[in-house]
């Protein structure tokens, strides 16, 4: 737990990239140090860019609600983390140098919490940590091996898309959870 509070302190003070310059404040990361269910988004929006914590919006309820209804864990179970840490300007995607200058802090809080299964939320999560160019309709519907580390991946929807898509979104979103599930409690 020193640890990751170490790496927290390093990533307050980062600039990187440019995305430290217009910054509210750095959002890290969150949740219980050792889970066994980690949850990566893409990077920080309004909200979280305010409040200094992943997933507090719209987006943030769906998945706690998803999560205890399909896992059956509360929010303070899991840890929860972004591949960038900084808000990129009007919630733009990541451009490929910011995800690289976080990339480093991301490797890091997945081997210090150490959790079983890692549930990669859209795009860039997904393709970050699986190092491919697949969209996550392609990647989803099943899980992965994250090489070196022994843990499980099951990439995703991000919530955002289920609000937008609604109910076929949704509905992958569940069956992806009751896989991470299923891993969580020993099946593969």
């Amino acid at each position: 737990m020193r640890a990751l509070e170490e790496l927290r302190s390093e990533a307050l003070g980062c600039t990187r990239c440019a995305l430290a310059a217009q910054r509210t404040q750095v959002v890290f990361g969150t949740g219980d140090p050792s889970a066994d269910l980690m949850l990566v988004g893409e990077g920080p929006g309004r909200d979280e860019d305010l409040a200094g914590e992943p997933f507090v919006g719209r987006s943030g309820k769906l998945l706690e609600t998803l999560v205890a209804q399909e896992i059956g864990l509360a929010r303070s179970s899991c840890y929860i983390a972004n591949v960038v840490k900084c808000r990129p300007p009007s919630n733009r995607d990541p451009l490929p140098e910011e995800v690289e200058a976080c990339r480093p802090f991301l490797e890091a809080q997945i081997e210090l919490v150490a959790p079983r299964v890692v549930v990669t939320l859209g795009n860039f999560a997904s393709r970050l940590l699986l190092g491919t160019t697949e969209g996550i309709t392609r990647l989803r519907g099943r899980s992965y091996q994250l090489p070196n580390l022994g843990v499980h991946l099951v990439p995703t929807y991000h919530p955002a898309a289920a609000l937008r898509a609604g109910a076929t979104v949704l509905a992958g979103m569940r069956a992806d959870l009751v896989r991470a599930k299923m891993l969580l409690d020993g099946a593969s």
